[in-house]
């Protein structure tokens, strides 16, 4: 299918590891300061709510794309060989 939910989920929580982690480092190692720092880490944790709406959309689609496919099964058991109106064997 391409990119599944629970790779958006687990990119989600990376991101507020690696917000954490980059305001940590920039207030370490960059000479700018503390508001440097908090832009760095505000910065990246935005990223999180964008990557876990991703992922519940993706989830919400996973779903629906295996209930259609029960849905199929189903209909096709219960009518295995249904022939339209007016059509010819």
């Amino acid at each position: 299918m391409g990119i599944r939910s629970t790779t958006m989920y687990a990119a989600g929580l990376a991101s507020i590891g690696l917000s954490v982690a980059s305001w940590a480092a920039s207030l370490s190692y960059e000479r700018a300061g503390i508001d440097r720092a908090d832009r760095w880490g505000i910065f990246i944790g935005q990223w999180a709510p964008t990557l876990f709406a991703l992922g519940t959309a993706l989830h919400l689609e996973e779903t629906r794309q295996e209930t259609m496919a029960e849905e199929r099964m189903r209909m096709g058991e219960r009518e295995p060989s249904r022939m339209p109106a007016g059509a010819h064997a």
